[in-house]
Formats: structure tokens, sequence, C-alpha cells
């Protein structure tokens, strides 16, 4: 029962757009790297609202989550 219930939860929290631009292994991986970005940076925005983290953690790990993003785009336009 818990593996049907996974798949419904797991789209609800972590849902995903369809790509609609140009089509390249590139861009696919950057996009699913962006929504991710999106999600989580989401995440944080509610826990620093519910008070469960201070606004300069939320800051914090917003900054690293935006290094990180930047790297994988340099990465991902580098091995092109």
């Amino acid at each position: 029962m818990e593996i049907v219930m996974k798949a419904p939860f797991n789209d609800f929290l972590y849902p995903h757009s369809r790509y609609h631009g140009q089509i390249n292994p590139d861009n696919l991986v950057f996009n699913a790297n962006l929504q991710e970005f999106a999600q989580r940076v989401s995440f944080i925005c509610c826990l620093e609202t519910g008070g469960k983290i201070t606004p300069k953690d939320a800051y914090n790990q917003i900054e690293l989550l935006w290094e990180k993003l930047k790297q994988s785009r340099e990465q991902l336009t580098t091995d092109s």
C-alpha cells in the first residue's frame, strides 16, 4: 500500500513541469536542475516564514543552492 501512495505523494511534493524549450540534453538537464532549485527555495522560504529557520540561515542555504545551480550551468556549457 505504501508503494502505491508514494508516487502521488512525490508528485505533490516535487512537481515538475514539461520542458517547452529547444530540446537537447544540456537544456533538459539544466531545466531539471532549475526546477529542483525552485522547489528547494520554496521549501526554505516556507521554513523561514514558519519560524523553523532564521532569515540568515535561509539566505545562506539559498545562496549555496544558487552557487550549485550556477556551477551546474557552467559545467554544462563547458562540456558542450
